[in-house]
């Protein structure tokens, strides 16, 4: 992938969450943006992702808002 290919975004993400999936992926040697890329890469070509994606209901829907209700710490 070239660089002129790459498009720098800004998300924020829940803190407990995003820590959680650092230290899992660190021992993967896994990163969120080849995370992010590849859920993209399946959301726009596997319909079955897609719709469990949709279907998903363990964060608010409101996105980070309110997720402190199932990730209390």
């Amino acid at each position: 992938m070239r660089k002129s290919e790459l498009k720098l975004t800004s998300v924020k993400i829940y803190k407990p969450l995003y820590h959680k999936f650092k230290v899992r992926a660190m021992d993967d040697e896994f990163t969120l943006q080849k995370l992010v890329n590849r859920c993209m890469d399946l959301y726009m070509s596997d319909n079955t992702f897609k719709e469990k994606i949709f279907e998903y209901n363990n964060l608010a829907a409101s996105g980070s808002r309110n997720l402190w209700k199932i990730y209390q710490i």
